[in-house]
């Protein structure tokens, strides 16, 4: 390890310092492996290693390509995965892959290493293979054989960075006991101790290769932020890190808010505001917790961490994979100071319904980029969960992977006592954990902060490119419909104009638009333009040409109705289903919904459509499997939505084509 006062405060001057000191010979004893001394932060002046297999599912996705380049972690979640299967690489042609792409120079590898006994006890989408007895298995079929593959020197020049086990001990401190939030399932793993020694056991092998850093999993903040959590957490850590041949020195960092959603920074509120002489550690969301965000609750742990006998120089790595919370529900501000939920609830970044869920959740976005060193003891913010990869399946899946079907993935679920009987938050049609979700992916790009093409700040001079693909989607008697690809902009496009030939009849934030009030047996010319924060306006699409439907009776004509219904109201959000019906006389190509709400209803997140909402209106617009409607066919969708105050109803209008 390196000295206590190289890692201690490690800031942006001190990690570019770093970057160009280079790396330091290993001793002799060392030369069979060929590996190099480990460095205070492995990713300081080091490239990192982006996996092709999601990659490419990343590209494959509209829009996806703008982050297809990003680096994410590999995730070795059962045996198989040690070997790879058809259509799957293995760990070694991924560390093959990754000396290829280093090209001689420094370079991270990431991993994740998530298969314990018993594996995560207090859920069941993400159940492992492996029996809570089964601990000798782990060892010798699991961690024995990855050792010895990270340990190639063939691999002796790249920096693997190993998430280690994570959700296993944070569960040790907050679901047994015979607490509200215990279950059998847990209070086995911690008196068995296989949790501790598995851990303990991991740490040892893979922390005895010089060039391997292992980052133990430390939950986040809405987990472990309160004192009586933290301070035990630390504890069994520790206790973990001296287990079964491990001692501290295998540990070079912790990592926090794996795979989960919490906000990296909330910027609208801190810990020390009061609301009348109210503390927002009172309020509901808050819940006497002492950290609201997961940096400030990664450098306080790191702090604990030190002073509970950890190596002076540990760091911290943070999951930005998908906690931006951007997109057009983003608070631009703090809350009213009307009552301290009030002030809290209005200018909170993090949307879920409660710190505890984790599944799959509604208006969550891609965060901050994987960075180097991007604050006080913080390594790097990096993307753990690849982004696209389901937390858990929304409904029950047989499958041979040991993943079971948890109810805080089910979006219709009302909770439990580990997130106080909140509504999941969790979006439909998921599939199973670590599947392929591309709804999920398509809702993180959308809501990416910062925005895609963003350059994280400074002064913005570039214009957004002008937007593409502007197609008619739909047209009536009265009016047309259009969609078109997203811009990209250096600090993030926050809307479009819609101009009928040069007059603007609309602006929204999302890529679809409907046009209404139109004269029958038209033709209307439309162009859109893009306009980002800063003011800047791109130049003019393409100009597309839309024209109405007759007004009269004959044949042949193109209609369709929706109808609404709240299908489950909390009384701080709401889902609802939207059934349209086809009630022309010949059948449907495609068709958008519109409505208006009349309350402060904010659309969460949807499916079986593409929607978006500006201001109050909101517009939903058929997905290519459910856009042609027979004569009285209908087809349903659905969406997520929260509020204060009234639910209000809306009055639907729907076009078909």
């Amino acid at each position: 390890m390196p000295s206590p006062l190289a890692r201690r405060l490690h800031t942006a001057a001190a990690a570019a310092a770093l970057a160009i000191t280079g790396l330091l010979p290993i001793t002799a004893a060392q030369s069979a492996h060929a590996a190099t001394a480990r460095v205070d932060n492995p990713y300081v002046g080091a490239g990192v290693y982006v996996n092709p297999e999601w990659s490419a599912k990343a590209a494959a996705e509209p829009g996806g390509s703008a982050v297809a380049n990003q680096p994410t972690s590999l995730w070795l979640d059962h045996i198989a995965a040690i070997s790879g299967s058809t259509g799957h690489l293995g760990l070694r042609d991924h560390l093959n892959n990754a000396v290829k792409q280093a090209a001689g120079r420094p370079f991270v590898f990431q991993v994740v290493v998530y298969d314990l006994p018993g594996r995560d006890c207090s859920a069941l989408s993400s159940n492992g293979e492996l029996g809570p007895t089964e601990l000798p298995r782990y060892e010798s079929q699991f961690i024995d054989p990855i050792a010895a593959i990270l340990a190639d020197p063939a691999y002796a020049n790249l920096r693997i960075v190993t998430t280690i086990e994570l959700d296993s001990l944070p569960n040790l401190v907050t679901n047994t006991g015979g607490t509200a939030t215990a279950t059998p399932a847990c209070d086995t793993m911690k008196a068995n101790g296989n949790y501790v020694n598995g851990v303990g056991y991991a740490l040892a092998k893979l922390g005895a290769i010089p060039n391997v850093y292992n980052y133990l999993d430390a939950g986040h903040h809405g987990w472990l932020g309160w004192d009586s959590n933290l301070g035990p957490a630390v504890d069994i850590l520790h206790q973990a890190a001296m287990a079964n041949g491990a001692t501290v020195a295998d540990v070079q960092g912790f990592v926090v808010n794996t795979a989960n959603y919490s906000a990296l920074k909330e910027p609208n509120f801190s810990i020390g505001d009061t609301v009348n002489g109210t503390s927002v550690r009172q309020s509901k969301w808050v819940d006497w917790n002492q950290y609201v965000d997961e940096q400030s609750y990664a450098q306080a742990f790191r702090t604990k961490a030190v002073a509970a006998g950890f190596d002076a120089g540990v760091g911290m790595l943070i999951d930005t994979s998908r906690n931006g919370w951007g997109g057009p529900n983003r608070p631009a501000g703090p809350g009213p100071k009307t009552s301290v939920d009030a002030y809290v609830d209005g200018g909170r970044l993090d949307r879920r319904f409660q710190t505890g869920n984790w599944c799959n959740q509604a208006g969550a976005g891609l965060g901050e980029r994987p960075t180097a060193a991007p604050a006080t003891g913080i390594d790097a913010y990096v993307w753990v969960k690849p982004p696209g990869e389901s937390d858990g399946a929304s409904q029950a899946i047989p499958n041979d992977q040991g993943k079971g079907f948890d109810r805080m993935c089910d979006p219709t679920y009302t909770g439990n006592a580990r997130n106080n009987f909140k509504m999941s938050g969790a979006l439909p049609n998921a599939p199973l954990a670590g599947d392929w979700f591309s709804a999920q992916f398509q809702q993180l790009l959308a809501n990416a902060y910062p925005p895609l093409g963003s350059s994280g700040g400074g002064s913005d001079t570039v214009a957004p490119t002008a937007p593409t693909g502007v197609t008619v989607t739909g047209t009536t008697a009265s009016g047309a419909s259009l969609a078109w690809t997203a811009s990209t902009d250096n600090v993030g496009v926050t809307g479009y104009d819609v101009y009928r030939g040069a007059t603007k009849v609309g602006t929204v934030t999302g890529t679809t638009f409907t046009d209404t009030g139109l004269t029958a047996s038209t033709a209307y010319s439309y162009t859109v333009t893009a306009h980002d924060a800063a003011g800047n306006v791109s130049a003019a699409s393409a100009a597309v040409t839309a024209t109405t439907g007759s007004s009269g009776g004959g044949t042949g004509n193109a209609g369709c109705s929706a109808a609404y219904a709240v299908t489950n109201d909390w009384g701080s959000g709401f889902t609802a289903n939207v059934t349209v019906t086809n009630t022309g006389t010949s059948p449907t190509k495609s068709w958008v919904v519109s409505w208006k709400w009349g309350g402060n209803q904010q659309l969460a997140g949807s499916w079986n459509t593409t929607a978006s909402q500006s201001g109050t209106t909101v517009t939903a617009t058929n997905l290519s499997y459910n856009g042609a409607l027979a004569a009285g066919a209908s087809t349903a969708f659905g969406f997520q939505g929260s509020y204060s105050g009234s639910n209000s109803a809306a009055t639907l209008t729907c076009t078909a084509s």
